[in-house]
């Protein structure tokens, strides 16, 4: 089948930073907000995912929209899932830092053993992708894990986090220019974009009071939202085209 993940561009990156500020906003609103509470809206969501998931497994080649949707209930429910871990069960942000990125390290040994590549250039399996979409979901919860104890435990705050984790991505950036490992310095920025979105997230949606911007996570979530609806119809109008040239998806490996 044609490989399931889009080509990494400035507008894959946009969508993810986005979509991670949408899992923060988006889970706040739902949990505090509504009202759902934590469990309910992780239950939710997490129903919403698997159903997400089937469509987007069932799928042959890369769909835009179910893509897209796919990963931003991945990151409410891995936002959900720190949460409920940091808030339901007080479980120290150290712990769930180190237990999710030895979660992650465990995820790509095995999809390595398995596979020989961790590359996202070769999703063209079902049993790849299964071992892509745990990796998805294991770096938004530990990049909310390590974003709330880099900006919360540490005491860094929104702003402050906002600039050490896009300073992050600026060094991740640089290092890829001049030659470093592809396939490592995605994952690492892929790791690190979760937090940096959660920062811009709070920043925007927290009150004055608590450091941030004070436009709610309404606006904040529908802002962002609209941002990726309007990138994922514009990609949606390109693949076609990038398909029909075959310089974009197909990979032989």
């Amino acid at each position: 089948m044609l490989n399931k993940v889009p080509a990494i561009t400035l507008a894959f990156w946009i969508i993810k930073i986005m979509s991670t500020t949408v899992g923060e906003t988006g889970a706040d609103y739902l949990a505090k907000n509504v009202g759902l509470g934590t469990a309910m809206t992780g239950g939710i969501m997490a129903g919403l995912l698997t159903v997400m998931l089937v469509v987007q497994l069932l799928k042959r080649r890369y769909v835009p929209w179910v893509y897209w949707l796919t990963v931003v209930l991945v990151s409410v429910v891995g936002t959900e899932i720190t949460d409920a871990l940091t808030d339901g069960l007080e479980v120290s942000l150290y712990l769930s830092t180190t237990v999710f990125a030895l979660a992650l390290a465990a995820t790509f040994a095995v999809w390595y053993a398995s596979e020989r590549t961790l590359s996202i250039h070769t999703i063209v399996t079902t049993r790849r992708e299964l071992f892509y979409w745990a990796a998805i979901l294991f770096t938004f919860a530990l990049g909310t894990a390590a974003g709330d104890l880099a900006t919360e435990a540490l005491g860094l705050g929104f702003n402050v986090g906002v600039i050490v984790f896009g300073a992050a991505i600026a060094v991740l950036t640089a290092a890829w220019y001049l030659g470093a490992n592809p396939v490592l310095t995605f994952w690492l920025a892929y790791i690190v974009t979760r937090p940096l979105g959660a920062s811009l997230g709070d920043l925007l949606s927290q009150s004055r009071e608590y450091g941030g911007l004070g436009f709610g996570t309404v606006s904040t979530s529908a802002f962002f939202l609209s941002i990726i609806v309007v990138l994922v119809a514009w990609i949606s109008w390109q693949t076609p085209a990038v398909e029909s040239r075959g310089d974009g998806y197909r990979c032989d490996a």
